[in-house]
């Protein structure tokens, strides 16, 4: 397996698929339909907060996510919603999104994201493409990794864990929950 950052432009759609498969059941409700959502999520894509792992044959098994200040793997603005989804579309839609953000600090590193594909899970994808995450906190001069992790992946929390993250703390999204399908989510930070 090979870890590398950035995106290749061949792999946009690719990479958007991915991401709609892990998160689409938690943006659904706001980011339907899942065509204009795959749009919206191939046209944001920034390869520079990506690290994607691929198979020695050049086939992409996933992909990690990273925000810093200067952006995230998907980010976009109100125009880029606009256009996939019209200005109305978009009003609503990015009150309900700016509720999921998590800000930069400067003291930690986060990671906003990890996905793998289907086929590849339960081969060491997810544990290579975080342990190339901690490389990458540390290379940019970082002390520690944070990530949240909702409720409802018990899965992804375990294998967190036993690479060494721990939970820190747990918010509660209330009513929210109605709309994105988890109850919580907890913070977690692993220490380089």
């Amino acid at each position: 397996m090979i870890t590398s950052n950035g995106i290749k432009p061949q792999e946009r759609a690719a990479v958007a698929a991915l991401y709609w498969e892990a998160f689409g059941a938690k943006l659904g409700r706001v980011m339907h339909p899942p065509e204009r959502a795959l749009q919206f999520v191939e046209t944001v894509l920034d390869g520079d907060h990506a690290i994607c792992a691929h198979s020695r044959d050049g086939q992409l098994l996933g992909v990690a996510g990273f925000k810093t200040h200067k952006g995230a793997l998907v980010g976009g603005t109100f125009k880029d919603l606009a256009r996939a989804y019209g200005w109305l579309g978009a009003s609503w839609r990015v009150c309900l999104l700016l509720l999921l953000e998590r800000d930069t600090e400067n003291e930690r590193f986060l990671m906003d994201g990890i996905f793998v594909a289907a086929d590849a899970r339960g081969q060491g994808v997810g544990s290579t493409l975080l342990k190339a995450i901690i490389t990458e906190a540390g290379r940019r001069g970082y002390s520690e990794v944070r990530l949240d992790v909702i409720d409802s992946n018990p899965r992804a929390r375990a294998l967190y864990e036993r690479l060494g993250f721990v939970a820190k703390d747990t918010q509660d999204i209330g009513p929210l929950r109605h709309v994105f399908g988890f109850r919580s989510a907890t913070t977690m930070v692993y220490a380089l």
